[in-house]
């Protein structure tokens, strides 16, 4: 079976993909690897900071390699959180401190629309390829729903209006930036359409 390291050290993130890959290819994470660096995301585009991690992995330890960074975009917010959505409160990663932010700078705004972006970058045999997934939603006043992780209790994606912590994993990563992005790098991996 095809192996392959997914940059990340996000349990969710990493369950998300593993799901995804329908046990077809042996995904792995830093830990699996070895790797316990902080890898730095000082990029200032989704693209640069995915291809960052993916290329780190891939010149230290020579593995193929596939990192992803995600940001939620509001139209109210000039496009905030952005490249900056899991450090948006400060440098934690502190999901609950995010989202609180983010909830007290919509307060007020009528523009509620947003949307998630996932860019993933593949280092595989020296090549690099870039893929991206979007959703486009709305901010909700307050959170609901018990899963996902992140912003997924205040983002509702347009296709069923409730957020995306209120949905089914199953649900969740038919329509998400994520899984959208993620089908993408499994039908290039797999080499199905």
């Amino acid at each position: 079976m095809q192996k392959i390291v997914f940059a990340t050290n996000n349990p969710h993130k990493l369950e998300e993909v593993r799901r995804m890959a329908q046990g077809k290819l042996e995904i792995l994470s830093l830990a699996d690897i070895g790797c316990h660096e902080d890898i730095p995301e000082t990029a200032d585009t989704l693209e640069g900071n995915a291809l960052i991690k993916a290329r780190y992995v891939s010149d230290r330890y020579g593995l193929d390699c596939f990192a992803d960074d995600t940001g939620l975009m509001t139209d109210a917010l000039g496009g905030a959180p952005g490249v900056l959505s899991a450090r948006y409160a400060g440098p934690g990663h502190d999901s609950a401190a995010n989202m609180a932010l983010l909830l007290r700078n919509m307060e007020g705004k009528e523009d509620r629309s947003a949307r998630f972006v996932t860019v993933i970058a593949l280092v595989r045999g020296g090549e690099t390829t870039l893929f991206e997934g979007r959703v486009e939603g709305t901010i909700l006043t307050e959170p609901s729903g018990e899963g996902g992780f992140g912003y997924d209790p205040i983002f509702a994606p347009a296709e069923t209006g409730i957020a995306f912590a209120a949905m089914t994993p199953e649900a969740k990563n038919a329509i998400s930036h994520r899984g959208r992005a993620t089908r993408k790098l499994m039908e290039h991996l797999l080499g199905r359409p």
